[in-house]
């Protein structure tokens, strides 16, 4: 165990985790692990800042993050917004220029935005549209809104989504809309950048839930969430739920009654479970921190206390770049104002690094929103506060280092990948997999590179000019395909030559789903050997960036 995970164990507070540490090392307590206000929202003429639980800052390729407020803007309706990481504000777009029921362009967001591989960012509005129901939209950085869709409500396609959309491997986007749907219980529908919406699976209470909070998409391809209330068997407290592409939902866990509902989106840890919280019951100080597997195997982590500890959180966690899972809750701490905690997922350690209104006077309260890392490796996040104010986006510095991101996860070879980060001007070198990439540096902040024909699945790397590594939190999976088979035709024994793209560390080859023999000749091309009892069908290759499939090999006698 290092000795900042060992202070992690032993300490309750930020505030004492630096204090210690400055004990141990002989040198002056700085801020670190202390959240630093920057930027106070003032409340609009509805009494209210505007900010929500459910609202998900993004960060943008300027560097800035991009998000969404219930009912402020020119027309107090809501609006989209930036805020750079010193806490400058700056009003983006306003929701219902077209004043009356904002059937344009949907009003009241609620969940914040999701940065597209395109650059653009998409969300939603809780209510307005063609139908009154809430939209779905897309809008650049400068500002410019589409409307992409219009929900109808009631029977039909689902209404009032309160969460943003997300952006999933193959490039479409997937959301959730609160309720409706054909048993008016909430949607899982997918919409593409350009507005092709489908809706792919309603719940139903006394089946699968209702009320669904929005999924994550995990490693295997499949939707991993929660529903905030409703269950089989006459449940009432929700369920946690796998969804395909396809809109076939499976049950993992049913949440029994009297422990609250489930809150926010899960995370997949490194664990390969994913986390999410319970509220507690009717929001009160309490909750729990649980797990769960893919295949459903369910455990509580912690349970909330309250004052002292975390309690009732209303918002999921996050997965930070040095592993950890950071989350921040409405109430508990040592003021009963908020706190943020973080686990290990593999140990399962817990501990609270900070206690909101700590300190007097009051520095914040309300925490809600998740908390979102900065490439910068700084967490920032937003209290809601209340009618009094109180309403804070603010830093919280634990002294992780600058990192990279990728705006998608996988590729083909030739594909060209967009990094999000720091210092990229003058970078030297990209790396996909420890292969070497060309690449063009956009701005300090944003650089694009192009998947390399000899790369593999594996760790992505940005050189900068002071020879600092920065390194994304996701492996990069390369995908495989097949160009062309030769020959197209034969019998058992026949060698087979494969060629394509990305076959590098190929572990697998089947004929018409038998096992063969094969020889890796270089990234574009695979020989095979036509198993005994293969007949005609696909020749598929599996490599750690996924599967493809040829066209058909006949096998002959």
């Amino acid at each position: 165990m290092t000795f900042k995970a060992f202070l992690r164990s032993q300490v309750g507070s930020g505030a004492a985790l630096v204090a210690i540490a400055a004990l141990f090392l002989g040198v002056t307590a700085s801020a670190q692990d202390t959240p630093v206000l920057l930027y106070e929202y003032p409340n609009t003429s509805n009494n209210t800042t505007g900010i929500t639980d459910d609202s998900f800052l993004a960060q943008g390729p300027d560097g800035e993050f991009y998000d969404t407020d219930w009912d402020n803007g020119t027309y107090n309706q809501g609006s989209v917004y930036t805020m750079s990481v010193s806490g400058d504000y700056t009003l983006l777009y306003s929701f219902c220029a077209e004043g009356g029921n904002c059937l344009l362009t949907g009003s009241n967001p609620q969940g914040g935005v999701t940065l597209g591989s395109d650059g653009n960012f998409y969300g939603t509005t809780s209510f307005g549209g063609a139908d009154g129901y809430g939209t779905v939209f897309k809008i650049t950085p400068a500002g410019k809104l589409t409307t992409l869709y219009s929900f109808a409500g009631a029977y039909a396609d689902g209404n009032n989504p309160t969460f943003p959309v997300i952006q999933a491997g193959n490039g479409d986007f997937y959301g959730v809309a609160s309720s409706g749907g054909a048993n008016v219980n909430g949607t899982f529908f997918r919409i593409s950048g350009a507005g092709s919406y489908t809706s792919l699976a309603s719940f139903d209470s006394s089946v699968n839930g209702s009320n669904p909070n929005l999924p994550t998409q995990g490693t295997d391809g499949n939707f991993y969430g929660t529903t905030h209330s409703g269950g089989p068997n006459s449940a009432c407290c929700g369920t946690v739920y796998k969804i395909t592409a396809a809109g076939k939902i499976t049950v993992l866990y049913t949440f029994p009654s009297g422990e609250g509902s489930s809150v926010g989106q899960l995370v997949e840890g490194s664990d390969g479970n994913f986390w999410g919280v319970m509220s507690g019951v009717a929001f009160i100080s309490g909750g729990e921190l649980f797990k769960v597997s893919p295949k459903g195997d369910f455990t509580v982590v912690h349970t909330f206390s309250g004052t002292g500890d975390a309690g009732c959180p209303v918002s999921g966690l996050i997965a930070g770049s040095d592993g950890y899972l950071y989350g921040i809750t409405n109430c508990g701490g040592t003021a009963n104002y908020g706190a943020i905690y973080s686990v290990q997922p593999s140990t399962n350690d817990y501990a609270v690094l900070y206690s909101f209104c700590s300190t007097s006077p009051c520095d914040a309260f309300g925490p809600g929103p998740v908390l979102a890392q900065n490439t910068n490796g700084t967490f920032y996040g937003n209290t809601d506060g209340n009618s009094d104010g109180g309403s804070y986006f603010f830093s919280f510095d634990t002294g992780l280092g600058p990192f990279t991101r990728t705006l998608t996860k996988s590729g083909d070879v030739g594909a060209t990948v967009t990094f999000l980060g720091q210092d990229f001007t003058g970078a030297t070198e990209v790396e996909f997999g420890g292969v070497a990439a060309t690449f063009k540096v956009v701005s300090d902040s944003e650089l694009t590179a192009v998947v390399p024909a000899a790369a593999v699945t594996g760790v992505v790397r940005v050189i900068t000019a002071a020879k600092k590594t920065l390194t994304a939190l996701s492996k990069f999976k390369v995908l495989p395909a097949i160009k062309s088979i030769s020959p197209t035709s034969g019998p058992v024994g026949t060698v087979v030559t494969i060629t394509g793209s990305g076959l590098t560390g190929a572990t697998k080859v089947t004929f018409d789903g038998k096992v063969a023999t094969f020889t890796v000749k270089s990234s574009t091309e695979i020989t095979a050997t036509v198993p005994t009892g293969a007949a005609a069908g696909k020749i598929v290759v599996t490599t750690a960036g996924g599967t493809a499939a040829s066209a058909t090999f006949t096998v002959t006698t």
